[in-house]
């Protein structure tokens, strides 16, 4: 039975998918029955099969009961394709081995994925589907913050390349998204942390009362309370769904939601992914991009003091060993550049943000001088 009492639900909708993305507690115990009312009972009558990837790390603590909700249909059992933990396996060699596996296993156009574990598992498994027999149906149940805030609505999907992150890809939306808060307990609280970066960067672009919740109710965020991280959730789904709603493919608004991420994602392939989690690179970014912003008097300087501050107090900041001349290059690579202009986001106030085109090379370099020295203070 699908359980559904005291979830909150937020519909993503956009010219190419409809879906919602379910929060509440005890999701896990009900992916089958409601994978199998998406698919209107193909599971139980054995029209279509389904197919978890997850990692050992995620099985371990929640693969019984989420393969327990696919035998209360009647199926003998449900297979496990595993992907190691970790940002260096987000490559295209690892969507090969998968797809392979699929194939020998006897996955065909009406199978469905189903992405149990963090961001990392969910991008390669949304890529996985898109590409495997030109494309077919996958459903999220993602127990990471990072990725029950952000990366696993929005339909962007897609791998590393050695030049850069995420640049081999495709738009591929879920059916549908489960959110169980539940699992968030079981994070290392360096992830909650990391994570929860993602949530002040949702606050800071679009919701400045979720930008305030999490800047005085630290302690109870941080303790993990229940009621609080649903909170925060639910508010950072909702900013990316009316992002998503709005601007489907990126081409404008959208792009707000990479506050952060231009720089992040230059220390993330200056370190080899090895140093810093995804929420923790885009922690410095968004405090390069604030003094950026400061420094252009797109914000004041109270309103910079307190998104950094805020930044800082769901550190530790972590810090890394890279040369700001080698992360100002990679910035060149992102994925977001158009016609060889750099295209970076900016705050305008808490609550607000625009994308510019006219970040110059010495603003960049400064800001990320002012980081790099920031980290190596901290020790790598």
């Amino acid at each position: 039975m699908v359980h559904s009492t005291a979830n909150t639900v937020i519909g993503v909708r956009t010219p190419s998918a409809a879906y919602d993305v379910e929060i509440g507690e005890g999701l896990v115990d009900d992916v089958g029955a409601r994978v199998d009312a998406l698919l209107n009972g193909g599971l139980r009558a054995g029209r279509q099969r389904a197919f978890v990837v997850t990692s050992a790390e995620i099985e371990r603590l929640w693969g019984a009961r989420l393969e327990d909700s696919f035998r209360g249909l009647g199926l003998g059992g449900i297979h496990r394709l595993l992907v190691p933990a970790g940002e260096e396996h987000k490559r295209l060699a690892t969507v090969e081995r998968l797809a392979e596996e699929l194939a020998q296993l006897g996955a065909d156009r009406d199978s469905v994925l189903v992405a149990l574990g963090g961001g990392v598992l969910g991008d390669v498994t949304g890529f996985l589907a898109a590409i495997y027999m030109r494309g077919i149906r996958y459903v999220g149940v993602p127990t990471t913050l990072l990725a029950q805030v952000d990366s696993s609505l929005g339909g962007k999907t897609g791998v590393n390349l050695a030049a850069g992150k995420n640049l081999a890809g495709a738009f591929h939306h879920p059916m549908a998204v489960y959110a169980d808060t539940a699992t968030l307990a079981t994070l290392p609280t360096a992830e909650l942390r990391a994570g929860l970066q993602e949530a002040i960067k949702s606050g800071i672009i679009r919701d400045r009362e979720l930008f305030e919740f999490l800047e005085t109710q630290r302690d109870a965020v941080l303790a993990g309370s229940p009621e609080a991280l649903t909170r925060v959730v639910a508010a950072s789904v909702r900013v990316k769904a009316e992002v998503v709603n709005s601007d489907e493919r990126e081409g404008g608004l959208r792009m707000v939601l990479n506050l952060g991420h231009t720089l992040g994602h230059a220390i993330e392939a200056a370190t080899g992914y090895r140093e810093l989690l995804h929420g923790e690179a885009v922690a410095w970014g968004m405090i390069a991009a604030v003094n950026i912003a400061a420094s252009r008097r797109l914000v004041t300087g109270a309103e910079a003091e307190r998104m950094a501050r805020t930044i800082r107090a769901y550190g530790p900041m972590r810090g890394f060993s890279a040369a700001a001349s080698e992360l100002v290059a990679l910035t060149a690579k992102d994925k977001k550049n158009r016609s060889g202009t750099r295209q970076f986001v900016l705050p305008v106030g808490i609550g607000d943000a625009t994308v510019v085109k006219d970040v110059t090379e010495a603003e960049l370099m400064r800001a990320a001088e002012d980081v790099v020295n920031e980290a190596k203070g901290l020790g790598a």
